[in-house]
């Protein structure tokens, strides 16, 4: 939809957004009064957790430490050993220890598994597996994070905004993780990390154009989730979750020229009994809980031989749907589901950001849209 084409309502709904400019004074004044001089802040990333072997390299010549942090050996520039859980220790070719780290020297790169990455290595025994961690700068994890979890052609302020939820989320987990090991893992559990390969031009300006940007509320740093599309509205997180939180509230979206703003998937009454389990052949399926936006909280499933409920996100899940904002018709023998968006819709939608970008919204702008109230702060 072109701009010339935005509907009154919507463009109304725009113009709010504009007239929240009053809190970003707010947000500048608050930003001064924290910058101070920066420092390094390192996260603890887990790239891979496994039994068996591990080839970990350096790109340029690596330092090896054992756990007590003395130098035990080198590794060649463009070389590598495979590293592997033995005893109650690791081993990375010859050498063996409670602990192992591998640094590279000057701006080198660590290869762990079958990427690049920047960074050290920290190699430690989890149970009976070897668990490779990531201890890489906050700022240069954000240079793949963005590019993983955003579209690198995107306008650049909906990139800076990516980068500043994306840097606020990771220092929130970092500071609730009950992992006494790692602060993340490179998943959509916690955020998308594919180290150098999903790096970008666009990437590393978003990221160094809002460098130590992170939001808060009452001076504490929020839960800056995202999603890719809300379907039209973003959710309360306590209709999704458990606890209410006042800068995760439902939200006008701008998601419509998203390709994932509709769906609809088809099954027949068999399939659908054999991907959900247990009811048979699938008689009719109803919701029995939804959101005040429509999505499915539970759901009952009539099949020949069950019945039984399921939560909104096991359908999901069962079925491989983009979200739970969805419903169900029938006609007998075949079901079709059909939804809109994708994600778990709380938070900044990153192509309603898209879309506000392009209407010519500042990335300051696009954040205190959806993330209500908050305080765009300096990290010191």
């Amino acid at each position: 939809m072109s701009e010339q084409n935005l509907s009154i309502s919507r463009f109304s709904a725009l113009q709010n957004v504009f007239s929240q400019q009053r809190y970003w004074w707010l947000s500048f004044l608050f930003w001064l009064f924290l910058v101070l001089p920066g420092q390094a802040v390192e996260l603890r990333i887990a790239i891979k957790d496994t039994p068996s072997q591990l080839k970990i390299g350096s790109s340029t010549t690596a330092v090896v430490k054992d756990s007590a942090g003395r130098k035990v050996g080198e590794i060649a520039a463009m070389s590598a050993f495979m590293a592997q859980p033995e005893g109650s220790g690791v081993a990375l070719g010859n050498w063996r220890s409670g602990q192992l780290w591998v640094e590279p020297s000057g701006d080198g790169y660590i290869w762990i598994g079958d990427r690049w990455y920047r960074g050290a290595v920290h190699l430690v025994r989890n149970g009976n597996k070897l668990l490779a961690i990531d201890r890489v700068d906050l700022e240069e994890y954000l240079y793949s994070v963005v590019g993983a979890e955003a579209i690198p052609s995107w306008h650049l302020e909906a990139l800076k905004a990516q980068a500043v939820a994306a840097r606020t989320y990771a220092l929130y987990k970092r500071a609730e993780s009950k992992s006494n090991l790692y602060d993340l893992d490179t998943t959509t559990a916690t955020q998308v990390y594919k180290g150098l390969e999903s790096e970008y031009s666009s990437t590393h300006q978003a990221v160094n154009a809002t460098a130590g940007e992170i939001l808060t509320y009452n001076g504490k740093i929020i839960l800056a989730v995202f999603h890719s599309s809300s379907g039209g509205h973003t959710e309360n997180v306590e209709d999704i979750w458990s606890n209410p939180l006042p800068y995760l509230r439902g939200v006008v979206d701008y998601d419509q020229q998203a390709p994932v703003y509709q769906w609809t998937k088809s099954f027949s009454a068999s399939e659908l009994g054999q991907k959900l389990g247990g009811v048979g052949t699938v008689k009719a399926i109803t919701a029995e809980r939804t959101t005040p936006r429509g999505r499915v909280v539970t759901m009952k499933v009539i099949g020949d031989r069950a019945t039984k409920i399921l939560s909104g996100s096991e359908i999901r899940q069962a079925l491989g749907l983009r979200s739970t904002l969805f419903t169900v018709s029938s006609n007998g023998s075949n079901f079709q589901i059909s939804g809109r968006g994708f994600g778990h819709g709380v938070g900044l939608s990153q192509w309603g950001a898209k879309n506000l970008a392009q209407q010519g919204l500042g990335y300051q702008q696009i954040l205190s849209h959806y993330y209500q109230n908050t305080i765009l702060a300096k990290l010191n």
